[in-house]
């Protein structure tokens, strides 16, 4: 039984919504994790960068992709009740996460224009490209890993698409800019820099993790696609995360807020298609990997990750590629049609256009423009620097 293009619209435009709520908790997790002195710019970066991307996606990005222009008559968009529309809608959500994912690794320390500029590049070249060989079958690559493999890579939701390919691109960022001024010391020593707000930490982590059922379950795209299966792997993986980042980071209030969202990156690939026990233990995974990749990267390799974005996207995302491929088979209990083979290669590519992305755009753009603010700047904090205005005005002096 098919569903009518009126619903499919109205499905797609409340998964829409949902994910555009998870750039509130995007907005507020970089908030409560940064210094007080630069929580105006984690707010302004978000919605400006959402900005960009909507005219790059619009103008460019969505066309790269899926071949589709929005320049016709008002009379042909409206067709099937404008379902490409709000399709548009919905998978520029999505797109628009790959600046929000950035914007965390490069934290307090990264100049506010130039990072709009990023944003329009990898959402109108970088970003649809890959989309389009995973979701939209381009250069063939797809129709050759069936032929090889007997499956196309799959990635329902977007553990590669979105989440590695926003955190390897973040990890390439964060390289290039270095660390923050006294983060590390010549003489070893680490510098503590502790989240400025636990509470928001915890909001946009609760509003990341409630817009996710939209992120994943609205990616069946329409109505009579709709899985509970979706729904309920989800939720394993969620509390997955939650826990092993609970047991293995000791009760740590930043491991634990960022748990859920580790297994709720790597379920949503194999999301449709695995059993809710391996949901779970895929879940489980990625919030132990991320705990312990997040401490070995910000203290033995001295990479500073504000928000840890390569552990938590980047690498849980890989793992959510390769988990597709394990829990979706059908020994394991998944419904099968994936392929370990086709799982690796497509994985692997998506890292690749990532850090070939990523290096082409910000080695432009710091050799043209410079990408990192200068060091009065970055001591006086992004929002008085760039903004003008801190967070908390009333500890200004009155006049």
């Amino acid at each position: 039984m098919s569903s009518s293009p009126g619903g499919d619209v109205l499905f797609v435009l409340l998964g829409a919504i949902m994910v555009l709520a998870m750039h509130a908790g995007f907005a507020f997790l970089e908030l409560g994790t940064v210094r007080s002195k630069n929580q105006v710019n984690a707010l302004v970066k978000i919605l400006a960068d959402f900005a960009v991307s909507t005219i790059a996606y619009f103008f460019i990005g969505f066309g790269v992709a899926y071949g589709i222009s929005f320049l016709a008559s008002a009379q042909a968009l409206s067709a099937k009740n404008g379902y490409e529309l709000t399709r548009f809608f919905f998978l520029l959500t999505f797109a628009a996460a790959i600046p929000a994912i950035v914007s965390g690794g490069i934290a307090e320390r990264a100049r506010f224009h130039p990072q709009l500029a990023a944003t329009f590049l990898l959402v109108g070249f970088v970003y649809p490209f890959f989309e389009g060989i995973a979701w939209n079958g381009h250069f063939g690559v797809q129709a050759w890993l069936q032929a090889r493999f007997g499956q196309p890579f799959h990635d329902f939701a977007g553990s590669i698409v979105v989440h590695a390919m926003g955190g390897w691109i973040g990890l390439v960022a964060v390289l290039l800019l270095g660390a923050r001024r006294g983060r590390y010391a010549r003489d070893g020593g680490i510098a503590a820099h502790p989240p400025s707000s636990i509470p928001f930490l915890a909001l946009g982590a609760w509003v990341l993790t409630i817009g996710w059922f939209g992120f994943n379950v609205m990616s069946a795209q329409a109505l009579d696609r709709i899985s509970g299966l979706v729904v309920v792997n989800s939720l394993m993986a969620m509390a997955g995360g939650t826990l092993a980042a609970l047991f293995v980071g000791r009760s740590d209030p930043g491991f634990v807020h960022n748990g859920p969202l580790a297994g709720l990156v790597a379920v949503c690939a194999g999301s449709d298609l695995m059993h809710p026990l391996g949901a779970l233990v895929t879940g489980g995974v990625a919030g132990v990997t991320f705990v312990l990749l997040f401490t070995f990267t910000q203290n033995r390799l001295k990479i500073d990750d504000v928000l840890g974005v390569w552990p938590l996207h980047g690498v849980c995302g890989v793992w959510g590629g390769i988990a597709a491929g394990i829990f979706g088979a059908t020994a394991l209990g998944g419904l099968g049609g994936v392929s370990m083979a086709a799982q690796l290669a497509g994985t692997g590519l998506g890292v690749i256009v990532a850090v070939v992305g990523g290096l082409v755009v910000y080695g432009t753009l710091k050799l043209l423009v410079g990408i990192r603010l200068e060091p009065e700047q970055e001591f006086r904090g992004a929002d008085l620097s760039v903004h003008r205005i801190s967070a908390s005005p009333e500890r200004e002096p009155r006049w």
